[in-house]
């Protein structure tokens, strides 16, 4: 199977056999993960780990009441981590000014990268995946299980492990067409009537699906949730 493949056919799954990862399916994965791009190879980030079954039922709470969570055979959260550069200029003697919001979007940017390594190295080993948002939601709980500084963002969590068949069978949804998400040189918004010919295309009722949308997603306890945590989350980041 090429890399071109794989991009193509891989898709979220979120049941899993009781199959545990094997130590070096877990390593090679995760140096793919470190070799993915970064900002002037600084590594912005830090992976955890969570093989602790109390934090793993304790995170499936906090996402959301998310079950799956929990019985995830392999979890990793990824931070955007300005605490060790930080703390390395300190050592080094110089005297660093507080991080502000340039420098945690390069640590987001670094994570985010490294997770999307992790989740095609993950599918060439035919490992599934998931992407958990809600990791950055419940921010007092999160940090206080994770011990997180406030240089620490916790930006994505994956949940990985080898797919049940019914996950394998799945039809992955189909996403919208390229002339809708590339553009060429300047950015422009798009019309009503390509909004409605994007979900058509995609076989969705325009009005019906982006209504439900935003009940479920943009206007919902969740949203409110998330951006009450970023916000506090970002407060460290304003920099002197």
């Amino acid at each position: 199977m090429t890399t071109i493949t794989e991009l193509l056919e891989r898709k979220s799954v979120r049941m899993f056999t009781d199959k545990p990862v094997p130590e070096d399916v877990r390593k090679s994965v995760l140096e793919c993960a470190i070799a993915a791009p970064t900002a002037g190879n600084l590594s912005l980030y830090t992976i955890l780990e969570i093989d602790d079954q109390r934090t793993k039922d304790a995170l499936a709470k906090t996402c959301d009441n998310q079950a799956f969570i929990a019985k995830s055979p392999w979890v990793l959260v990824f931070l955007a981590d300005y605490r060790r550069w930080f703390d390395g200029y300190t050592y080094a003697g110089c005297e660093p000014r507080k991080p502000g919001q340039g420098e945690l979007m390069l640590a987001v940017s670094d994570a985010l990268i490294a997770a999307q390594n992790a989740v095609v190295a993950a599918h060439a080993y035919s490992l599934g995946s998931c992407y958990i948002g809600d990791i950055m939601e419940q921010r007092e709980q999160v940090m206080e299980l994770l011990n997180l500084d406030e240089y620490v963002f916790p930006i994505a969590m994956l949940v990985l492990g080898y797919p049940k068949k019914s996950q394998l069978t799945r039809t992955k949804p189909k996403r919208f067409e390229p002339d809708f998400l590339v553009q060429k040189d300047k950015y422009r918004r798009l019309t009503a009537d390509e909004h409605r010919e994007m979900f058509a295309k995609r076989g969705q009722e325009f009005e019906e699906f982006v209504r439900a949308t935003h009940k479920r997603k943009y206007d919902s306890v969740f949203s409110a949730e998330l951006n009450r945590s970023v916000r506090d989350y970002l407060d460290a980041f304003k920099g002197e």
